[in-house]
């Protein structure tokens, strides 16, 4: 993957240190309310247009892509440079959100400097180009993401996730000082630019393998996969701006640390074969879980553990591009979703008294066959030769997009089901041209495709498309499995149990705890 060489830690540095600076003021400034947040969105703005600014002015500075780097500890590349401003964009939404959601808590100030430290830590590990400070950028956001998760004190559950999601976080960092231990052994240096020129001299050593082993783990446990996905079910407790910035930013870092990581992953099978199961099945579960739930805030959270099983298996896949595109579609789509909760529910409960829930048999039987034609064209057009059991896989997984309500038949409802369809096609073709697209930005990006494993998700597509569409006709003939898909197969209650075993939690729930807002 490419990057730019930096001499200027600072200028790299200007979005993490400008963030900063509201993290500090939260813990010794005494303003409160309407103050203490203008602050935090003028910081929070300068912050998003220093990410703007900083990659045009390192280019303007004469630092290309061959350029030295700061003592091999920073780096920045265009890959990370759109991450960065991704990153800062939806934080800075979300701080204004807050700052009216939490109108009259107590403890804002504490919410406003956990949430800059959040941002702040998240830079820095963009730019991290030595082991050491990115597993302490990492750990850092885990720290500060655990005071907003429990700013409800007096919800058991929210405190209970909190606890869960800190033992996955703790396995997860000794899993990434074992694979830099490896790496550091092996190559000589902590800096990941010497790692990638060793691996690409010399291929992995047994050691490396090791490594991208440990790192393949590490992302599992940290991205909210299986079987530590409860964790990010239960956050549902915390307030809803904390769940727009867990689901759309911070579980996606696994994401962008897999992309960065792409050299060593490709020269390890046992990794990537790693990733493409344990994503699979985690897309699998998280799929027909989230069709059997009816809160909308829990959906979204299965939805997300279901997200994150897609990209980890197309980063399996060799398929980074996708992955890529398919983490800044996930994340603006899921804050957006989860600041709308509201107008959500009221729109998915007019469908539920519609009868518009369940699909019919033909749209079920034609959309995967209109769905691959229309990417097979465009995929064409673009000039992008994707492999056929992607495009297959791509087709199983937008043809949800072209079902038609069983009430909205032709016979019945014919232009609103030919208006439906068509902007069902609309939404693949342009799926499709913004995937073709992708692959000819400047991203310093490219897909290494693996054919046996991509044979491996297309089968796991294959299932996943026919059980949803039983449930979507014949959800009788799956009564007893659904009573397990709404239970999430019990395990997370087995990962609960082993967890609290093994590092029990340290807090009680009060008796009697004040009311708090939702």
């Amino acid at each position: 993957m490419e990057t730019w060489g930096l001499k200027s830690g600072a200028l790299a540095l200007l979005p993490a240190l400008l963030m900063c600076v509201p993290m500090l003021l939260g813990r010794l400034s005494a303003a409160e309310g309407a103050a203490l947040w203008q602050r935090f969105t003028r910081l929070s703005a300068a912050a998003l247009l220093a990410t703007l600014a900083v990659p045009a002015v390192l280019w303007l500075l004469g630092e290309g892509l061959a350029g030295p780097r700061l003592d091999g500890w920073l780096a920045l590349g265009p890959f990370t440079a759109a991450m960065a401003v991704l990153v800062q964009a939806v934080g800075t939404v979300i701080g204004v959100f807050s700052s009216r959601y939490l109108q009259g808590e107590a403890g804002q100030r504490g919410y406003v400097s956990a949430l800059s430290g959040v941002l702040a830590a998240v830079h820095v590990m963009l730019v991290a180009d030595h082991w050491l400070l990115l597993i302490a950028a990492w750990a850092l956001v885990g720290i500060a993401l655990q005071r907003l998760l429990c700013f409800y004190a007096d919800r058991p559950f929210a405190l209970l996730a909190a606890h869960k999601k800190n033992l996955a976080d703790r396995l997860a960092d000794l899993l990434l000082i074992a694979a830099a231990a490896l790496a550091w052994r092996t190559v000589g240096s902590g800096s990941l630019s010497d790692l990638w020129a060793h691996v690409a001299a010399h291929g992995a050593s047994p050691a490396l393998q090791a490594a991208a082993l440990c790192v393949a783990l590490a992302v599992v446990l940290r991205t909210a996969l299986l079987p530590a996905h409860g964790w990010i079910i239960q956050v549902m407790e915390a307030p809803t701006p904390v769940s727009a910035l867990l689901h759309a930013g911070v579980v996606n870092l696994g994401g962008v640390v897999l992309i960065r990581f792409s050299p060593l992953l490709d020269t390890v099978p046992a990794a990537r074969w790693l990733l493409v199961i344990a994503g699979l099945a985690t897309a699998l579960l998280a799929g027909m879980v989230m069709l059997t739930r009816v809160s909308i805030k829990v959906r979204l959270a299965w939805s997300t553990v279901a997200q994150m099983g897609f990209m980890v298996l197309e980063c399996g896949l060799g398929l980074y591009v996708f992955a890529a595109l398919h983490l800044i579609g996930h994340s603006l789509y899921k804050a957006h979703a989860f600041l709308a909760a509201s107008t959500a529910v009221r729109d998915t409960r007019l469908r539920m008294m519609l009868g518009e829930q369940r699909a019919s048999l033909p749209s079920l039987l034609l959309a995967p066959v209109l769905t691959a034609a229309t990417v097979l064209a465009l995929a064409g057009w673009t000039g992008i030769d994707w492999p056929a059991w992607w495009t297959l896989v791509l087709a199983l997984a937008w043809a949800p997009l072209l079902w038609l309500p069983a009430s909205a038949a032709p016979a019945a409802r014919p232009q609103a089901a030919w208006w439906q369809a068509g902007s069902g096609l609309a939404a693949v073709a342009l799926l499709t041209l913004a995937a073709g697209l992708a692959h000819h930005l400047p991203l310093g990006l490219a897909d290494r495709p693996d054919d046996l494993t991509g044979a491996v998700a297309l089968a796991g597509m294959t299932l996943l498309y026919a059980g949803m569409a039983v449930l979507q006709t014949r959800p009788h003939w799956l009564s007893a499995w659904r009573r397990l898909s709404y239970a999430g197969f019990y395990v997370d209650e087995f990962y609960t149990r082993l967890a609290l075993g093994l590092w029990p939690a340290r807090w009680v729930p009060p008796v009697a705890a004040a009311p708090s807002q939702s």
